[in-house]
């Protein structure tokens, strides 16, 4: 993770050079991070969250000199993948089914982290696109629920409320 003042500089040279290593630096810092909580909203769809991380990373680029920084880097990068994971949604609103073969080769995991992996999978994916947002930036990014509320631009009392409706339904998808 790099320091404030790295980014702080990394950022300025991206923004006043050009600096395509620096950029490089930024990528690699935050790449594991936006990836995951793209994992998360696309519901283990891998190649998915590939092509959604890599547009969000070239959106990052093309845009880092509109960055005024009123908010973290961090915050700015999530909404972007939020914006390109709303916009891929949008475009392909058909509902999708969790295909179980996407979750890879599990023959080393045990049965129990298996089962308990793909209910909380199959629990996140009958949220709706909004409620998913909140609860994996909320509880599996743990971003403040302020964080939370700049990158889904909506009041935190509205946040709060889908985490709400979110836990509600979870608990009783994974209760049944």
């Amino acid at each position: 993770m790099l320091s404030k003042l790295d980014e702080i500089r990394l950022l300025s040279q991206c923004a006043l050079a050009d600096n395509r290593d620096a950029f490089g630096r930024l990528v690699e810092a935050y790449q594991p991070r936006v990836r995951r909580f793209l994992l998360n909203l696309t519901t283990g769809d891998e190649m998915l969250t590939d092509d959604l991380a890599q547009e969000t990373f070239i959106k990052a680029y093309v845009g880092i000199r509109g960055f005024k920084g009123l908010s973290s880097f961090g915050t700015w990068l999530y909404r972007i993948a939020y914006n390109e994971f709303y916009n891929h949604a949008r475009r392909h609103s058909e509902e999708h089914v969790e295909d179980i073969s996407r979750l890879g080769d599990v023959s080393t995991a045990t049965t129990d982290a298996i089962d308990a992996s793909m209910t909380v999978q199959e629990a996140l994916s009958r949220l709706n696109d909004n409620e998913r947002v909140a609860v994996t930036l909320f509880y599996i990014e743990d971003q403040p629920l302020k964080q939370v509320s700049k990158i889904m631009q909506m009041p935190e009392g509205s946040v709060k409320s889908l985490i709400h409706r979110a836990k509600g339904k979870m608990r009783q998808f994974i209760d049944n």
